[in-house]
């Protein structure tokens, strides 16, 4: 465990993660989460970042006013927050120099990199293991570092197409359209928080580090354990099909009376297992003569009509409001639920009251919500310390605080664009 420095967080130094420093050279989303869940829980986590190549998420339309400015993007304050960020032009010998000495200062190396990058700029992990023996490095790539795909240019719906997910996502006898967003990124990242934690569980109590090898296509794949094994025992791939499941129907979202203005579409989930619940479910409509129809008098034959069933279901909700069907629907034992939009998710009550979001002040942004870690540690817990660093907002404190520079020192590091 490496002794952190104050840097004045809140947050930090009081999670389970206490103690531990974490050198962070992840970008975009993948790259990014890992160290902003071992900030709030705790750890010390210095974002290595150059003004030569922008993190992508530090670009994209400007909130306030129409200039570019990477201190504007709110997905980057969300997945940043808590860190410190240094600014290293790694392209130059002497930065490539200072990040090796922030190896000694540090327990945990980041970085998701195509393979073999962080070799050719010296920062390889058997170079990091010769300057600390018992540094923990995670390298969170698409595919892997080594393999026949190990230098394939990917991007997430790259990951959702070859891990088989998207061949899923589509609507029944169509063809696939694919899930359209980073689930593979995120998998990835979180494995990597896992795997990372594993590893300084093992230092603990043997002293060694060791290399974690993270593949985004390999995380998402172990996601989807039913496909997988259906494919096992009976030959079938999964196809697209829409919201059918072969043991529930009714299934799927269902149309709600749009919202007042008229501007917003509402939709209901409802699942219904058990007869139990096909019971429920037609005693809250009222018991309407459909519902007895002999189509519907058995879950088989409710599973051969499911079209019938759901226009018929459709007919029903379209007339209500989305909140009103779901108290009156639980009241009888179905489950069911409002089809949130991003601005209702933040506000609703059961969010609010579990602190989903709070609210951080960012210089640039003012007051915006972040949203919290996903688990709560009854003992040590979790924290958003600090809003998302500005571009070398660290780089004082770091350089100078923790590697002991001058101040005259990182003045002519910054003249010669090697703090940069």
């Amino acid at each position: 465990m490496t002794e952190n420095t104050t840097h004045g967080n809140d947050g930090q130094g009081h999670g389970a993660l206490a103690g531990y420093r974490v050198l962070d050279f992840g970008w975009v989303l993948a790259g990014a989460i890992p160290g902003m869940v071992l900030a709030d829980m705790g750890a010390e986590v210095v974002k290595v970042e150059t003004r030569q190549r922008l993190d992508y998420m530090r670009m994209g339309r400007p909130i306030v006013g129409d200039q570019p400015d990477p201190e504007q993007n709110p997905m980057f304050h969300n997945v940043n927050r808590g860190k410190l960020s240094v600014t290293l032009n790694i392209s130059e010998p002497d930065a490539v120099a200072l990040a090796k000495r922030l190896v000694e200062k540090c327990d945990v190396v980041i970085e998701n990199f195509s393979p073999g990058v962080m070799d050719r700029l010296g920062l390889g992990y058997e170079t990091l293991r010769a300057i600390k023996p018992d540094i923990i490095m995670a390298s969170i790539s698409s595919t892997g570092q080594d393999g026949p795909l190990r230098d394939l240019r990917a991007y997430a719906p790259s990951i959702g197409a070859l891990s088989g997910l998207d061949s899923t996502m589509g609507y029944e006898g169509g063809g696939p359209l694919g899930l359209k967003h980073a689930f593979g990124d995120i998998c990835g990242a979180l494995h990597a928080v896992f795997a990372i934690v594993s590893a300084l569980y093992h230092r603990n109590r043997t002293g060694e580090g060791q290399y974690i090898d993270v593949s985004m296509l390999r995380a998402t794949v172990v996601t989807q354990g039913a496909g997988l094994m259906e494919h096992a025992l009976t030959g079938r791939a999964l196809q697209p099909r829409g919201n059918y499941d072969p043991t529930m129907v009714p299934y799927g979202n269902y149309p709600c009376a749009p919202s007042p203005d008229g501007n917003d579409d509402k939709w209901l989930s409802i699942a219904v297992a058990t007869e139990s619940e096909w019971q429920g479910l037609v005693s809250a409509m009222g018991s309407p003569a459909w519902a007895k129809d002999q189509r519907f008098g058995s879950q088989y034959r409710r599973q051969r009509h499911r079209r019938e069933l759901d226009a018929l279901l459709s007919q029903w909700t379209a007339g209500h409001d989305p909140d009103v069907l779901t108290d009156l629907l639980q009241g009888h034992g179905v489950a069911v639920a409002p089809v949130l939009s991003a601005e209702e998710r933040l506000f609703h009550p059961h969010f609010m009251e579990r602190g989903l979001y709070r609210d951080i002040d960012h210089p640039a942004l003012g007051a915006e919500p972040i949203f919290n870690l996903m688990w709560g540690l009854s003992k040590t817990p979790s924290a958003v310390g600090r809003h998302a660093p500005l571009m070398g907002e660290h780089n004082r404190e770091v350089l100078c605080g923790t590697l002991g520079l001058s101040e005259a020192e990182l003045a002519k590091l910054e003249e010669r664009q090697v703090v940069y």
